[in-house]
């Protein structure tokens, strides 16, 4: 028998069982009572509502919501030359919508990190879905006069999506522990490259069926209100830290800045922070130009005509689309097997790991350039070998920040690296390619060979840059140990077991983008 909040008994209950109210608290099984009165109607379909919170249906919520925060996220580069034909903007002038968003987002995710260690957290969740959602539907009815609107109201969406990448893993990491919650915070981050893809054949297939590409903004808001209600009424609000009996014996928080002090003298954190933001540079870059750059090679090799009409051939979006979820799972996959492994021969192995990963998507990622001239097929199978080295250290870097930062300090950490990658990543990425692009046109005649060189020179900074990353993944390396040893031995750790589990936490947030 349960007692639910207002003193009525639900039917179909135990003496040992618990109900989460919907506020998220737990109220303990009691024995019969006298006092207590059968519930009403509406108080049983209230406790039946109860009943479908388990902390599963709360994961695979979360992880839905995950997917379409990904998938609205690269609806627009689905249709990326449509809205540069509409719209009538520069390579400069359509990397800035990418620009724009990412700089929201990352400016709101220390806020977001902030008000998720002290406040409801649903609730900021269901908001910030929400908001992104209504923004996003509204900005497919801006006229092509307003193009500045339309750059405005992908920033406005960056914050709702903010909120999202913020928070959500840590109400799973809440919810369940040791290996149930691996498994669980692997179906949610399997979801990024699952949404990304999904986001560039959305897409293009929305403006091939409507004969509109704005329909390609009108689906995702519909599946993010859906899921935003999902979140308030079946995703319950656990007590901090109590999936690790930490809950009554966290010990006092310590403030903001003195959490900011900390993370700057950890050098692993710094080094794999700054080996992040590589990442985010090329995948910010790769995600909004390379379906671009393979329709120029495909007009240079004269097996398709320049886009003339008003929609656009999409056949790039959708394959890059399938080959960017294929290699995000793979990529997550062959890392955390790889880096088991490589354990059994060194301690040092996730950065060791990520750094070999990181020098030899680079190779592959210079072919690109090389081949894309003659073979479009020879691009396909460099990018796709090159993304999956490359999205090979998404899960070594999250094991990384949860080896060397205490527990009740990772939602500020996670929030600061998402902060610091995106500044120095993607957020200025996208539309620096397009502003060298634009650049080189200028200084030469303007053809579909030069365009097509042109985006292509641009973009051989990512393969620069991804080996920098590498660099620092060495020097995270270096000092990995010494670290983590110091977090394992931090006094809030009395309670907590970090062991050498791989909780893929927290990995997408500081990852603004995936290619």
């Amino acid at each position: 028998m349960c007692v639910e909040s207002d003193g009525c008994e639900i039917e179909g209950c135990s003496s040992s069982d618990e109900v989460r109210t919907l506020s998220g608290s737990m109220s303990p099984g009691l024995k019969s009572n006298p006092d207590l009165h059968p519930c009403k109607p509406g108080q049983k379909f209230r406790a039946a509502l109860l009943r479908c919170r388990s902390p599963a249906a709360a994961a695979g919520i979360l992880s839905f919501g995950n997917v379409l925060n990904y998938m609205d996220r690269y609806t627009v580069a689905g249709v990326l030359l449509d809205i540069q034909r509409h719209y009538e903007v520069t390579d400069s002038g359509i990397g800035l919508l990418q620009t724009v968003f990412i700089c929201s987002f990352m400016v709101a995710a220390p806020i977001f990190g902030y008000l998720g260690d002290r406040f409801n957290r649903k609730v900021i969740l269901s908001c910030g879905i929400f908001f992104w959602s209504i923004v996003t539907l509204l900005s497919s009815f801006i006229s092509k006069e307003y193009y500045w609107l339309f750059v405005l109201s992908r920033g406005l969406v960056g914050i709702g999506e903010s909120s999202y990448s913020s928070i959500s893993p840590t109400i799973i990491g809440d919810l369940f522990t040791n290996n149930s919650r691996t498994m669980m915070l692997s179906v949610f981050y399997l979801a990024i490259p699952l949404g990304s893809g999904l986001g560039y054949i959305l897409g293009a297939s929305a403006k091939v069926a409507a004969g509109d590409w704005h329909w390609a903004l009108r689906v995702s808001p519909l599946l993010g209100i859906t899921a935003g209600a999902l979140i308030l009424f079946f995703v319950p609000e656990p007590k901090r830290g109590s999936a690790d009996q930490m809950g009554g014996r966290i010990k006092t928080r310590t403030s903001w800045v003195c959490d900011m002090k900390a993370l700057a003298k950890n050098r692993s954190y710094v080094f794999s922070s700054l080996a992040s933001a590589a990442v985010s540079f090329a995948t910010g870059a790769f995600g909004m130009w390379i379906p671009l750059y393979l329709a120029r090679a495909q007009v240079v090799q004269k097996t398709a005509e320049a886009c003339t009409k008003e929609i656009c051939n999409s056949t790039d979006s959708m394959i890059f689309g399938a080959i960017t979820c294929v290699t995000g799972l793979l990529g997550v996959l062959i890392g955390a097997v790889t880096t088991r492994l490589c354990r059994q021969k060194t301690e040092r192995a996730d950065p060791l790991v990520c750094a070999v990963s990181m020098l030899g998507s680079a190779i592959f990622i210079c072919l690109i350039f090389v081949v894309a001239k003659k073979s479009i097929v020879g691009a396909y199978v460099c990018i796709f070998i090159g993304e999956t080295l490359l999205f090979l250290n998404w899960a070594i870097t999250a094991d990384i920040l949860m080896f060397v930062v205490i527990p009740t300090r990772r939602a500020t950490a996670v929030a600061f690296q998402s902060f610091t990658s995106h500044l120095l990543g993607d957020a200025g990425s996208p539309y620096l390619i397009g502003l060298i692009s634009d650049a080189l046109q200028q200084s030469y005649a303007t053809s579909a060979l030069w365009r097509f060189l042109s985006l292509g020179y641009a973009l051989m900074l990512c393969p620069f840059i991804i080996v920098l990353g590498g660099m620092f993944f060495l020097a995270t390396a270096l000092f990995f140990l010494d670290d983590r040893e110091k977090a394992e031995k931090h006094p809030s750790n009395d309670f907590f077991y970090l062991g050498n589990m791989s909780i893929w936490c927290f990995l997408y947030a500081k990852r603004g983008t995936k290619i």
